[in-house]
């Protein structure tokens, strides 16, 4: 692999330095994919208030049209992060990808569509649930629960006790998901009841295999991050090239835990903004 050019950190790992060194070499078929919510978006206490930061979709769409393809896969619908990435319509990012619910559901720039499967019935009968649920487990004033659509969440930032209130539904919730055929996905301060067989490694999996990627760069930020840090262990361990990146804004709540298996970890949101915007002059001036 070539040399990494004194303007882009340099990656912890030789794993992680053969990843960027094959995305420049050959950005042209390199794949950028991206966590939304503390990775593109700095986290905030109700996330329907949650915006990419002001100069990710600049910095994005810099650096898409540079590449084979670059992808958003979130937690969230596909349709909610295009609004509150405010990515529709830009240019340079006419071939963008948002995987939503963890791939669950796909929205294509070129389309402007979500194609996506029925929902899962064990969602309804969860939503259906889990204010009793709730009461019989203390109520936790503050906790708030937000409905995706294919998944609930049930979220403990605003609770007096956050970290308490999340460790102590952690059972309760797991049991009602188990009860309806869902899986919990953990994140921060947050517990996701979610219909089972995918995850954000399974969609990044998947994506790359059918695009024929020769190098991945992936960025998350916690602990629904870890499987795609799996999924691109897994790829290198086949051959393809592969970067991993944490955007540790803050630390526990599973940002630990990434940032040990990251590549390279960068400053939350800002930082992130940073990688993209000088891996897309680093090409251009290549």
């Amino acid at each position: 692999m070539g040399s990494i050019p004194d303007s882009l950190p340099t990656p912890a790992t030789p794993a992680g330095r053969d990843g960027l060194a094959a995305l420049l070499e050959r950005p042209e078929r390199a794949v950028v994919a991206l966590d939304f919510d503390g990775t593109l978006a700095p986290i905030v206490p109700d996330p329907d208030r949650a915006r990419a930061h002001p100069d990710a979709v600049p910095a994005l769409s810099h650096l898409a049209p540079l590449l084979q393809s670059a992808v958003v896969i979130t937690g969230r619908p596909a349709g909610v992060a295009v609004r509150h990435g405010g990515f529709a319509g830009v240019p340079g990012l006419e071939h963008l990808v948002v995987l939503g619910h963890y791939g669950a559901e796909r929205w294509d720039a070129v389309t402007g569509q979500v194609h996506a499967p029925a929902p899962h019935p064990g969602v309804a009968a969860v939503q259906a649930e889990l204010p009793g649920v709730l009461d019989r487990n203390g109520g936790w004033p503050g906790t708030f629960v937000e409905d995706k659509g294919r998944a609930i969440a049930v979220h403990t930032r605003r609770a007096a006790d956050p970290q308490g209130a999340f460790e102590s539904l952690r059972e309760p919730l797991y049991a009602l998901a188990e009860r309806h055929g869902l899986v919990v996905e953990p994140g921060r301060l947050v517990l996701e009841l979610r219909p089972p067989g995918m995850d954000k490694g399974v969609a990044l999996e998947e994506y790359l295999r059918r695009s024929g990627a020769g190098a991945v760069l992936y960025a998350g930020d916690d602990l629904g991050d870890l499987a795609a840090f799996g999924a691109v262990e897994k790829l290198r361990s086949e051959g393809l090239p592969g970067l991993l990146v944490c955007s540790a804004a803050t630390s526990g709540e599973g940002a630990d835990e990434l940032a040990q298996r990251a590549d390279l970890v960068v400053d939350g949101p800002a930082g992130v903004v940073t990688l993209m915007t000088t891996l897309a002059n680093t090409i251009r001036n290549r």
